[in-house]
């Protein structure tokens, strides 16, 4: 799956998902494309697109002129809190590199 997410970032990241699940959302803006790192598994729930919280934010600073503290408080209500149901995004923190 590695392989294939690399593979997909430099073609067409929405067509891949959209394989997995046709009614996965993404986030508003073809910027945020580059933030996203995976697709999210859960028992019992389709898959979902995954996105790397940190690039999330640093698209928000470069494109709002918002500092961290900003970019962070505007991500938390608009973007994490607009939960749109099972086919929501998800959003990860990550702390260990591979």
């Amino acid at each position: 799956m590695k392989q294939k997410m690399k593979e997909t970032k430099n073609s067409d990241i929405r067509e891949t998902v959209a394989d997995l699940n046709e009614d996965a959302l993404f986030m508003d803006g073809p910027e945020y494309d580059s933030a996203v790192i995976g697709i999210c598994y859960q028992f019992g729930r389709p898959p979902v697109v995954a996105y790397d919280k940190s690039k999330v934010l640093k698209i928000l600073m470069k494109n709002s002129d918002m500092n961290l503290e900003a970019a962070n408080e505007f991500w938390e209500y608009n973007q994490l809190g607009s939960g749109m149901g099972e086919n929501t995004p998800v959003f990860i923190d990550k702390l260990f590199s591979p």
